[in-house]
């Protein structure tokens, strides 16, 4: 699904020069990396603040610390994305509060965004799926309305682009009142282990967070806040410095291979390939594809015998996951989530994929699709 040793080829020496000297010095929490690839992160997103943290679950949960959010209080977030959206408001005793996706891109349903509104919600959590942002300017608008939150899940999106109706851009995560991302080693921008990061223009909220991340500490054994520990330690602060100036280059060759996918299953009445709003860029974490009178479940066992790794991300909605099944929920009211489960399915999808490659997984597919 992703070829981290291919793309590890082209940047080796950088790597393996950089792991030396933070060997050499043995600064390996907090070092000079950390500081140096936040403040080169700041940049790129044109944010005030980036607080670095230990991965993109912790990032979440911080934030919504950090916000200060109380037992009871609802947080809004969708019900087709990865768990760790829904398992950290679980964690803190908030109420997750689980709406349905659009079916065209697989980001929150803005109406059913909208329904789900209540005196106790205190947060809005948009997902930022497969690589291109939600509908961020009615969540927001929204948020002005109900005096909420915007938590920007941007975990599978960084490097994308949001175009506001007046035209003006902002990259993704930096809409909210706060964005998070993981660097997990997949992901578009990842290390060589677990890392993650919190984007905001809010100094106060910055400074809360800062405290968070560390203890609760400004000072060596002073907590001034309940805290936690979860810190980017400097191995993993140089891998990803080196790879920020290639981000957009790695997210032009995932488009690349998502416009061959998508050119190529175009003719297909049975494949239907990622839709992309007209509002953001699409960075393709994941090529998602959509499957129409087709045994999807065949299909996946079909590509595992040729040899084709592929993937369903989600084939359990969280509203259907032990964990998290609540008696609020009614079917009905995920009646897309409900049908994409059942039809996805997920393609590589990397920096160092080739046209020989790509055309043996579509004519792998396509002849299935007969």
């Amino acid at each position: 699904m992703v070829d981290l040793q291919g793309q590890y080829k082209h940047i080796k020496p950088q790597i393996n020069k950089a792991f030396e000297s933070i060997l050499d010095t043995a600064y390996y929490i907090g070092g000079p990396e950390v500081k140096g690839f936040a403040n080169d992160l700041e940049k790129y997103l044109d944010v005030k603040h980036v607080i670095p943290c230990a991965n993109g679950t912790d990032a979440l949960q911080i934030t919504m610390m950090g916000l200060g959010l109380k037992p009871g209080d609802e947080v809004i977030t969708v019900d087709f994305t990865f768990a760790a959206t829904v398992e950290v408001i679980a964690l803190l005793n908030l109420t997750p509060v689980l709406v349905d996706v659009d079916e065209d891109t697989f980001n929150i349903n803005i109406d059913a965004l909208k329904k789900a509104i209540t005196p106790k919600t205190k947060a809005i959590v948009p997902v930022h799926l497969f690589g291109q942002c939600a509908n961020m300017e009615a969540i927001l608008e929204i948020a002005k309305q109900h005096n909420l939150f915007v938590i920007e899940d941007n975990a599978q999106a960084i490097g994308a682009d949001y175009t506001f109706a007046n035209g003006t851009k902002q990259k993704a995560g930096t809409m909210g009142n706060v964005g998070t991302t993981s660097f997990f080693p997949s992901k578009n921008l990842g290390c060589y282990g677990d890392g993650g990061a919190i984007f905001t223009n809010d100094d106060d909220l910055a400074h809360i967070i800062r405290g968070v991340v560390n203890h609760g500490m400004y000072k060596r054994y002073y907590h001034d806040v309940v805290g936690v520990n979860s810190r980017l330690d400097s191995l993993q602060a140089a891998v990803l410095q080196i790879k920020l100036p290639l981000l957009d280059s790695y997210c032009e060759a995932r488009q690349k291979a998502a416009k061959f996918y998508s050119d190529a299953f175009a003719s297909s009445d049975k494949i239907e390939a990622p839709i992309i709003s007209d509002f953001s860029t699409h960075v393709f974490h994941q090529y998602t594809l959509k499957t129409k009178n087709v045994d999807r479940n065949a299909l996946h066992q079909h590509l595992l015998d040729k040899g084709i790794p592929n993937a369903i991300y989600y084939p359990v909605p969280l509203h259907a996951q032990k964990a998290y099944a609540d008696e609020r929920y009614n079917e009905d009211d995920f009646k897309v989530t409900n049908k994409l489960i059942e039809t996805v399915i997920s393609l590589p999808m990397h920096t160092e994929l080739d046209e020989e490659q790509q055309q043996f997984i579509v004519d792998t597919i396509l002849e299935f699709c007969k």
